[in-house]
């Protein structure tokens, strides 16, 4: 598996962080690529609970993330399955004197593998993940301090 990761420090607590992150009404003004959210199963966002969204035209298709680890004020892991990945991508709060850290981790497999794989992993999708990461929480970051799109 590969392994991108980033953060951003906001200031908020990691309780106003944590209700953002989970409240999945807000999630088309800040997650890269969503464009909408078609379920939301279970008690979000404890273990078990599940969201399935789309991407736009271009994007990732059908997205499933299921929770296998969530711990209040701590973080959430969640099973990642899209057309071309398997991963498990977790988000960690961390408080700071001024706020917090939100670090978001995808570690992930190529579904479709070939010889040259590795290759077009290291060159092209490793730093579009982390970009999409990049992006969400910046995003994520406008939206929890303004209040407002990212």
């Amino acid at each position: 598996m590969a392994t991108v990761q980033a953060s951003v420090t906001v200031k908020a607590t990691v309780h106003d962080a944590e209700q953002l992150w989970y409240d999945t009404s807000t999630w088309e003004g800040w997650v890269d690529g969503l464009e909408t959210i078609v379920s939301v199963d279970g008690a979000w966002p404890a273990v078990g609970s599940g969201v399935v969204w789309e991407s736009g035209p271009a994007g990732r298709g059908g997205v499933t993330e299921r929770v296998v680890a969530y711990e209040q004020l701590g973080g959430q892991t969640v099973e990642v399955q899209d057309d071309s990945i398997d991963a498990t991508q977790s988000v960690t709060f961390t408080p700071l004197d001024a706020g917090c850290e939100v670090t978001l981790t995808l570690d992930y497999r190529i579904r479709r593998r070939s010889i040259i794989t590795p290759v077009i992993d290291a060159l092209f999708v490793r730093n579009a993940w982390a970009s999409s990461l990049r992006s969400t929480l910046a995003r994520f970051a406008i939206e929890l301090e303004t209040g407002g799109p990212g």
